[in-house]
Parts: C-alpha cells; structure tokens; sequence
C-alpha cells in the first residue's frame, strides 16, 4: 500500500483505516442500516460503526452468517449493538418486507449505507426478471432508500442531526454501456457485457446519490446523500475465476503480489465510515469520494437530466 500514502485535504489517504478516518468520534445514539454486512468491507463497515457507538442494523440475505458477524463484533466489543434483519437486494418483496419491519420497530435512522453488491457474474434474472446487477446493486437499494426515507426525514427533524445517505458505488462507473443506462435493454441477454453491467449499475448509484440530494435541497430535508468508490479490496479476487486452482502457482504469486498494492478491508471500509461519521463531511451532499477525500465523478454522473430520467425509470419498475 506505500504507493496510497498521500495524504488529501481531508487529511487521509488511502491507505488510511476505517478506525482512523472515525478515530474520536462519538457516535453513540446514531442508528445504521448496512447492506450486505455479514461479508467483505461490509463486516468492517459494522464493526468500527459499532465501536463508534452507532446502533447497526445489517441487512443480510444469509442469516447464520449475520448471527455470526454479529457474535463475533460483540465479543470483541461487548458494548456493541448489532442486529441483523434479513435483506435479499435482488428481490423486491424482500426489499419491501424488510423496510416494513424496520419502519414498525420504532428505531430511528440516521444512516443507511447501501453497500451490498455483486460483480461481473454471467448473465441471470433477479426474482423479478431483472437483470441481476442492476437488480441488486441498484434497484433494490432504490426501493429500500425510498421506503425509509419517511423514517428517515422524521429522526432528522426530531433529533436535529442530520441524515445521510452513502451509496457505495465504484471507479467502474466510468465504464458502463456507451449510452450509460440501457433503458431500453436492461434485460437484453444478447449484448450482455458482464463488466459493462456491472459499470451500469455503479453509475446508477451515482446518478441515484444526485437525484436525491437535489430533491432534499429541493425539499430542505436535513438529510445528505453521496457516493463513494471503496478501492479495490484484496479479498475474493478469483471468485469468478475457476480458470486457476486454489494451489496453482500462478494463483498464488498473483494474489500475494496484488496485497502489495490492493486495499485489505480495513482501508476498503475507510471511504464508507469517513462520509457516515466524520464531521468534515457535515453538509456535503451530492458528491463522489475516493480514498476518503472529495474525488470527481465521470461526465455522465453528473447529468442531472440522466439522473431523474433514471429516477422515473426506477420508479415504474418498482410500482410494477
């Protein structure tokens, strides 16, 4: 990681640690949902919110794994408090259910980290005959930010701390389809591109961050959103790839020679803490951060007419 250590203005970097970016910060009486949290840098993202004294709420579609993230945070940090509620982002049902249990509890929210996501799987529909990447990735975390906002705008104007919204997206949002969002062919098999899809659906998260900033501002809702690129993280890096068996040589020689530059989750999950918890980022809305400082977006992020185009889009694939 030596050739991440330049410090930006913020005064981190990205070789900087979740626990760094939040070092001193009291958190305690926040509430958190966190998607895809019992995996990757969404288990580092829980466990330093927890130990900042948020409350976490990880929205997980594999339950005995949830109960195990959450056993393992609170032995290391009996004061935590964590709770896992099943979330499957691919299936809106699931998306609807969990959003109407959490809004029955009575929890408050003052954070909601939409970070679940998968990445370049070959072509397959979600539950809802969707394109699998912009299902999970995107859609699902539409809905569910759409579904809590209410709760959302209540715990802002009854605690007086502002809300905000982090869409984990991805430096691959540069790379999408040439016409960004396939309005016309989300589902179209035959000119699936695996990693031009999965550019799609981090250029939604983007453009989806804008949209709702510019309709709090709109609103004067005391609530932020933004998006984030977390790095590239040096866990599962063949997942997709059987090509090379776990002991092959080459195999071996890659994934040790990628440590020495790759994110390990502790620096993967820095960005995300960085914009939910530390001050600097108090008022900022509508931006793209990388190696937890400001960083800029591509061109077609920041087209406001894609952007709600994108919204109204979304919104009758939902009300479907």
């Amino acid at each position: 990681m030596w050739l991440f250590n330049r410090k930006g203005s913020s005064g981190f970097s990205s070789s900087s640690t979740a626990e760094e970016v939040t070092h001193g910060v009291d958190a305690s009486g926040l509430t958190a949902i966190v998607t895809g949290a019992s995996s990757g840098i969404g288990i580092e993202t829980a466990r330093v919110l927890a130990l900042r004294g948020v409350h976490v709420i990880m929205g997980v579609r594999n339950m005995a794994a949830g109960r195990d993230v959450k056993e393992a945070i609170v032995k290391e940090i009996p004061s935590a408090k964590v709770d896992a509620m099943e979330l499957d982002l691919s299936s809106l049902v699931s998306v609807r259910n969990f959003a109407s249990d959490f809004n029955s509890s009575g929890h408050p929210l003052n954070l909601l980290i939409n970070n679940a996501g998968i990445m370049a799987p070959p072509f397959m529909l979600s539950k809802d005959n969707l394109e699998l990447q912009f299902a999970t990735n995107y859609l699902g975390h539409f809905l569910l930010a759409n579904l809590l906002l209410d709760t959302m705008k209540k715990t802002a104007r009854e605690s007086n701390r502002e809300g905000r919204i982090i869409n984990v997206s991805s430096e691959f949002h540069r790379y999408p389809y040439p016409e960004g969002i396939r309005f016309d062919k989300i589902n179209d098999q035959s000119g699936y591109k695996k990693f031009q899809a999965y550019g799609q659906s981090k250029l939604a998260n983007v453009l989806h961050a804008n949209e709702l900033m510019r309709r709090f501002k709109e609103d004067g809702v005391n609530i932020t959103a933004n998006s984030l690129h977390p790095g590239v993280i040096a866990t599962n890096l063949f997942r997709h790839n059987t090509s090379l068996a776990d002991d092959n040589p080459i195999r071996v020689f890659l994934e040790s020679a990628a440590r020495l530059v790759l994110k390990n989750v502790q620096q993967g999950a820095a960005t995300t803490c960085y914009v939910a918890l530390n001050p600097q980022v108090k008022g900022v809305s509508g931006e793209y951060f990388s190696g937890c400082n400001l960083a800029k977006a591509s061109s077609m992020a920041k087209d406001a007419e894609l952007a709600k185009k994108l919204w109204d889009f979304s919104m009758n694939l939902v009300n479907k």
